[in-house]
């Protein structure tokens, strides 16, 4: 992964013609239970789509099956690689997924905590490396060589996110937000095309939230990386995504930019509520349909989503 950026004014336009991931008719079940539903989604190259929807609605399920911890018994899942050519994800091993160019996060962090912030995203960026184990022992030119690059792509990717003034802290003795912040810097090490994101504002303050915004948009901008992004914060949604897809009870009940799918009637009623989506509109709530809920978005979770 080259960390050379560009402006974030100059942006691409995202061309809804190069999908970088293709889903469809993907229906997951567990037992009698029906998690996923004939989902359908594109994820176009250079764009952040987020999916949202209320607790339990199959947003993890989908990020599970996207990345190979799952396996559907229905549908497709197609990556396109940097030089046009189609992979089957579906029923791939999540290491094989990843190799292919997808990386995520997940609700629960899940770093090393006994390592520092250095060792974690190294040991990342080292899947990348082709030296073989007898090579890394006899410590062969080629697997020096490597090992010297894994070590520039994790001090890059360190200060990247923010962090490059603690690379040496055991990554267990950060703050919450740092800790989100370092998982992303791993999953960007093993060089990704497209990442998923699952929920990285849950348990964050205001400020770390603001923080996250603008690092979901440098890596997006400045890396080249496609987003996908689960997230319950709605105005971090409404602001940083190009498109929103909206998940209830395992179905896709609306998909469209932020601003279409803030006024979907169905999705008012099922997660948004009235008067949230008309405070993110500036509408009345007879303008968004006047639906009776509370208005509130469902509360983050501590733990992972139910299926």
């Amino acid at each position: 992964m080259s960390i050379t950026t560009t402006k974030a004014d100059d942006r691409p336009r995202v061309d809804p013609g190069d999908q970088v991931m293709r889903v469809r008719g993907v229906t997951l079940r567990f037992g009698g239970l029906v998690g996923l539903s004939d989902v359908a989604l594109d994820l176009n190259r250079g764009e952040i789509l987020a999916v949202i929807g209320p607790n339990g609605a199959g947003k993890t399920s989908l990020f599970n099956s996207l990345t190979g911890m799952y396996v559907p018994q229905e549908g497709t899942i197609v990556l396109r690689d940097r030089s046009g050519g189609e992979h089957s994800l579906l029923g791939r091993k999540p290491h094989l997924v990843n190799r292919l160019g997808v990386a995520r996060t997940f609700q629960n962090i899940r770093l090393f905590g006994a390592l520092t912030a250095l060792e974690n995203v190294k040991i990342a960026a080292e899947t990348r490396q082709k030296s073989g184990p007898v090579s890394i022992m006899l410590g062969l030119p080629n697997a020096r060589r490597e090992d010297r690059e894994s070590d520039r792509r994790a001090l890059e990717l360190l200060h990247f996110v923010g962090l490059d003034g603690l690379l040496n802290e055991l990554a267990a003795s950060l703050s919450y937000g740092q800790q989100r912040s370092l998982e992303i810097a791993r999953a960007l090490a093993t060089d990704p095309q497209v990442l998923l994101l699952d929920e990285p504002a849950a348990g964050t303050n205001p400020t770390e939230k603001l923080d996250l915004e603008v690092l979901i948009r440098r890596i997006n901008r400045e890396l080249g990386v496609s987003v996908l992004l689960i997230e319950h914060d709605m105005r971090l949604v409404m602001s940083v995504a190009d498109r929103v897809t909206v998940l209830n009870f395992g179905k896709v009940i609306a998909s469209g930019s932020p601003a279409e799918v803030q006024r979907d009637p169905e999705v008012v009623a099922a997660y948004l509520g009235a008067e949230m989506a008309a405070e993110m509109t500036g509408a009345t709530q007879a303008e968004i349909g006047g639906v009776a809920e509370d208005g509130s978005v469902p509360a983050q979770r501590d733990g992972e989503e139910q299926r």
